[in-house]
């Protein structure tokens, strides 16, 4: 088993970050080989929405024309058992890093002109995703006031076929500069890596 995990945050070492080494950590101790791309460190140009990755059928993703980290990103993520994608929330999305590679998922889905929606290449399967996210706010009030988060991490595993979804969000953090994860935040994060390998 593979799990991979795509960071979107700004902070190194942070909040988000720290959540997804624990998590990583609880999944190599479930026996899981493990992989952490981090966003910050790779160059991925803006979707131009040309849908040149989307004209051709058939279960393969569509190959983009851009010339950027993207396909070796994409290709590492073939290759996984698992996905945990996790983004604080900045402006009540998920952050301009973490969009811009969403943005390029749509090579998942084929969408030939002169239709309306995209169809799926991957169908749901026995892939798992664990998705991450943290806020300012207390955990009750960031569930529910920022559940578009939440839906837009959901929409990117099901492109890459995920069938079994869980999330992880963390409130009342990030509030001063100084700020880490608590020891029981850390272990729910750990505890979660455990299961996706599981």
């Amino acid at each position: 088993m593979k799990v991979v995990a795509v960071v979107g945050t700004y902070r190194k070492g942070r909040t988000i970050d720290t959540a997804v080494e624990e998590a990583l950590r609880g999944a190599r101790d479930g026996g899981a080989e493990t992989e952490i791309i981090h966003l910050l460190d790779k160059h991925i140009e803006f979707c131009t929405n040309c849908r040149a990755c989307t004209q051709t059928p058939g279960p393969d993703r569509g190959r983009c024309v851009l010339d950027d980290d993207m396909e070796a990103i994409l290709d590492t993520l073939d290759q996984a058992d698992a996905y945990i994608l996790a983004s604080p929330m900045n402006y009540y999305s998920v952050t301009a890093l973490m969009k811009r590679f969403i943005e390029r998922l749509v090579c998942y889905g084929f969408w030939p002109w002169g239709t309306g929606i995209p169809k799926m290449r991957l169908p749901k399967g026995k892939k798992q995703a664990l998705l991450i996210t943290s806020s300012a706010c207390p955990a009750f009030i960031g569930r529910i006031a920022f559940r578009g988060v939440f839906s837009l991490l959901k929409a990117s595993a099901n492109c890459l076929g995920v069938g079994s979804i869980r999330t992880l969000y963390f409130g009342m953090v990030s509030i001063n500069a100084d700020d880490t994860l608590s020891e029981k935040d850390k272990r729910r994060a750990y505890a979660a890596g455990q299961r996706i390998a599981g």
